[in-house]
């Protein structure tokens, strides 16, 4: 049947509205985005570094800005607009609400900040600072658990702070990030450094021999999987070119800050090994992702790249450094490959893996930066398979945090113990506290009681336990520590940072957190809820979640008895004052 003509529309009722439909582009904010973004690359990848350029120039998205940027990468609006939302760094203002002041200060509340007293320090900024002026916000561990608690104001952070320290700072207005001492090319270059790099190129060394060297000396992934460098290498390159090396530096689990160390300290080392594993599987490209909370890394890196570039080392643009936005669920590997890709960091379905569909949909090797830090060592020779104790193999970066005197990134033997890590490298712990508990994996690992502080610290042996060393964040927690109150803010990180994809995992953490805040605890209920998370959910987030809450469930009855909780079996019991079974 043919359409009516427009005469016919008209005289059913029906009027055409002359003109393009939707809310159009203000010519002046296109001037703006062409003006800060120029000749920039327009690609929808690289969409994520175009609202960081807009964010750090505003102060805030505001809604004409995102819609002239949508217009200028010729992307649909609702993509742009879905991106922006996703991570916690972006400010999106809508037309109706006011832009956020010029300055923020944002608090931070991991466990290890908490546990030193952030909750205090917000709530002292809040009473001293005008909102009008200076907000204050929460914020997700910052990388420096190990100087408690933090406060960063602007892009500054500032380590052990107080309310008269960060008052001081923003008087002064140190907002920048501090310099940071690193090595560098010439340095590293003089000590040795790029002489693998340059065998492999010249064919002295083999990328076979150097895989077995690696599987040699039982190097893992470091960054909380743990499975064995050297096949993964194989994996990748048994796909068709081109294929990718991502260097997953967005550790964001509560605890962990040892990349971080690494990259302050030794950036080209890292970047060697990044070299050389991009060798070995004939990368076309290496892609650094690094989080946004590292402000001062980023000018590292970029200074690091730009010496291997001047010194005929790597040709421009084969190191493309890319930045996070604040979104912990990116440190999940294909998270984090949307995120390179422009767009909300949510895990993929698997399979295809990432080792065979990755980036751009190419075969990709994900490596953590302590894995690719050590590649260069090995390959030199240094020791590391005889490293281990009880018959574990090689040495870890533990970072430490919490109740120790000395916390910081502690270099031990693989299957060291709890209490012999703290008693050798940490000075015991703080005057006046007794152990009580201590988390061997960050936020995910779960929470082990003192009377198994003497299991080795390591792969595949906290399983049975209902815990994992994952990334070797170690939280340390004494008796004058209050383990309902650490299990929620365990729970509330999570489910903040569930990116939402999939329901059991939005809900259920929700949900979990809810039961937690209660003093009634349906035993049944909670380990039903726990198991579905784990059974249900796509990604490592969902997964982990639960396990503070089992843990507690499982080691820690009595504690919860004195936090005023009652275990049962079925409905709240009626005033009975007695613990059900």
């Amino acid at each position: 049947m043919p359409s009516p003509s427009p005469s016919a529309s008209q005289a059913a009722g029906r009027h055409t509205r002359p003109g393009l439909r939707g809310r159009q582009t203000d010519p002046a904010a296109l001037a703006e985005i062409e003006a800060l973004l120029g000749a920039a690359r327009r690609e929808r990848d690289e969409l994520i570094e175009h609202l960081h350029a807009l964010q750090d120039r505003f102060g805030h998205l505001s809604l004409r800005h995102l819609r002239a940027l949508a217009d200028w990468m010729r992307l649909p609006m609702a993509e742009v607009y879905e991106t922006a939302t996703f991570y916690a760094h972006f400010d999106v203002v809508r037309e109706d609400e006011p832009v956020p002041p010029a300055l923020t200060v944002r608090v931070c509340d991991s466990l290890p900040c908490q546990l030193a007293g952030a909750q205090a320090l917000r709530a002292a900024l809040d009473a001293a600072l005008d909102p009008a002026r200076i907000r204050v916000l929460r914020a997700p561990c910052m990388g420096r658990c190990d100087q408690a608690p933090v406060a960063q104001l602007g892009r500054r952070h500032l380590s052990r702070a107080t309310p008269a320290a960060v008052l001081a700072a923003l008087a002064r207005g140190a907002l920048d990030p501090e310099p940071i001492a690193w090595q560098r090319l010439a340095d590293y270059r003089a000590a040795g450094g790029y002489t693998l790099l340059e065998r492999l190129r010249s064919g002295e060394t083999g990328v076979a021999a150097l895989e077995a060297r690696l599987a040699e000396a039982g190097l893992r992934g470091l960054g909380g999987a743990g499975f064995p460098t050297a096949r993964k290498w194989q994996a990748v390159r048994a796909g068709a070119a081109p294929r990718y090396l991502v260097v997953n530096a967005d550790e964001g689990e509560p605890g962990t800050f040892k990349d971080r160390h690494y990259l302050e300290t030794a950036p080209h080392r890292v970047l060697e090994g990044a070299l050389a594993s991009a060798l070995a599987v004939g990368a076309a490209a290496i892609y650094v992702y690094l989080r946004d909370e590292y402000p001062g890394l980023h000018a590292v890196l970029r200074e690091a790249i730009a010496e291997l570039e001047a010194a005929g080392l790597v040709a421009p643009g084969f190191i493309v450094l890319r930045r996070g936005a604040g979104a912990y669920i990116c440190g999940e590997e294909s998270a984090l490959i949307e995120s390179l890709e422009g767009k909300p960091g949510k895990p993929r379905h698997r399979p295809p893996f990432v080792a065979e569909a990755g980036l751009f949909g190419r075969p990709t090797l994900v490596n953590n930066v302590e894995t690719l830090y050590w590649i260069p060592l090995l390959a030199a020779g240094a020791a590391f398979a005889g490293e281990g104790r009880r018959r574990r193999s090689g040495l870890r970066s533990f970072s430490v945090s919490g109740r120790v005197n000395k916390p910081g990134v502690h270099l031990a033997p693989a299957g060291i113990t709890l209490r012999e890590l703290v008693d050798e490298h940490c000075g015991g712990l703080q005057p006046g506290h007794r152990l009580l508990a201590y988390l061997p994996g960050g936020a995910s690992g779960g929470i082990l009681p003192a009377a198994l502080a003497d299991l080795p610290l390591d792969f595949d042996t906290l399983q049975p336990h209902g815990c994992f060393i994952g990334s070797a964040a170690i939280i340390v927690l004494s008796d004058q520590d209050d383990l309902r109150a650490v299990a929620d803010n365990l729970l509330a990180f999570f489910a903040d940072e569930s990116c939402g994809q999939c329901t059991p995992c939005r809900l259920g953490t929700e949900k979990l957190l809810a039961l937690l805040r209660t003093d009634d605890w349906d035993v049944a209920r909670l380990q039903a809820l726990a198991q579905t998370l784990r059974d249900a959910s796509i990604c490592g987030l969902g997964q982990a979640a639960p396990n503070p809450v089992s843990s507690l469930l499982r080691f820690f009855p009595a504690e919860l008895a004195r936090a005023g909780v009652r275990l049962h079996a079925g409905p709240p019991a009626r005033d009975t004052g007695e613990l059900q079974p």
